[in-house]
């Protein structure tokens, strides 16, 4: 009887073996193609991120070894003034600009929603500034917004509203604002497209069953559109704060963080300080720190967005 046993188990690993070989044989092809793709991943994408967390310990130059400094490059961010400017300048820019692309995309995704004549000619517009170079809405924008021969004071002037040249980026939160705005144009096809997606899995019967029971069009919008997309939502909000974060182009090109260093946001600083100021240790540093708040504000706003029946964890 144990000898049988023994057999049959034997017997039973040799079966699992064999479809396991027959499996990787018939996915073979498969995991070929997506070998090259993993390796480009690994090589530009993970292997960067761990080298830079591992230098941001370190005194980074551009030629010789590097030296282990500890937690100093991180000691170094948290006490330069600049890095605080930065942080309250990206607060400020995702505050006026998220509101934006959110508020504005659904609103455009709501009206696209429905049957119309040349719908999709309407989303293509709402969508072009999402595939246009940041580099030509930015100079399109400061050509705008510019002191002496810009289109807005020229407006303004016309209108008797303003009698001289408002200097909108030279000064912090002109600046910021006119950034802000920029963002927010640029991503409202963006998030319309999200919230359409979602909007396109919302049951017609509901719609239906609330109009017969007497519901008006925001108390389906309020009762059943918004609860039935609380994922978009979380989606879009989560990639706007990110974004937010993130923002460089556009500051870089208005203002580069000038008047002295009042208009700088993260991703210029650290890119001031890695490539003009070859500090390699400290970029890496403030990228993990920006990267450690990121997470922060995701985990806050997944429990905002929590799904309300979820069971807390």
């Amino acid at each position: 009887m144990i000898k049988a046993d023994v057999l049959g188990k034997a017997s039973v690993a040799s079966t699992k073996r064999s479809k396991l070989r027959k499996s990787l044989l018939h996915h073979a092809g498969i995991y070929l193609f997506l070998l090259p793709a993993i390796a480009f991943f690994v090589v530009f994408s993970v292997y960067p991120i761990l080298y830079s967390f591992i230098k941001s310990f370190t005194n980074w130059p551009v030629y010789g070894s590097s030296q282990f400094v500890g937690l100093q490059n991180y000691s170094q961010v948290l006490h330069d003034p600049v890095v605080g400017t930065s942080l309250v300048n990206a607060l400020f820019y995702m505050v006026v600009s998220v509101p934006i692309q959110v508020v504005l995309g659904l609103l455009v995704a709501i009206g696209l929603d429905r049957p119309m004549r040349g719908r999709a000619v309407f989303r293509l517009m709402y969508y072009i500034p999402v595939i246009t170079s940041w580099v030509v809405v930015t100079l399109l924008f400061e050509y705008l917004f510019n002191t002496d021969y810009g289109i807005i004071n020229w407006v303004l002037e016309s209108l008797h509203i303003t009698h001289t040249a408002i200097p909108w980026l030279a000064d912090r939160y002109s600046a910021l604002t006119a950034a802000a705005i920029l963002g927010g144009w640029k991503g409202i096809g963006w998030a319309m497209m999200i919230f359409l997606a979602g909007l396109q899995g919302v049951p017609d019967e509901l719609y239906e069953s609330a109009a017969i029971d007497g519901a008006g069009k925001w108390q389906r919008l309020w009762s059943i559109t918004l609860p039935m997309i609380r994922g978009s939502f979380f989606f879009v909000t989560v990639m706007l704060v990110m974004g937010s974060f993130q923002v460089f182009i556009s500051v870089f090109i208005l203002t580069g963080g000038a008047p002295a260093n009042e208009t700088q946001v993260p991703l210029v600083w650290m890119y001031q300080q890695a490539f003009t100021n070859l500090n390699f240790g400290y970029a890496g540093a403030f990228s993990w720190i920006i990267t450690g708040i990121i997470i922060v504000l995701t985990v806050i706003q997944f429990l905002i967005f929590k799904p309300r029946g979820a069971k807390e964890a």
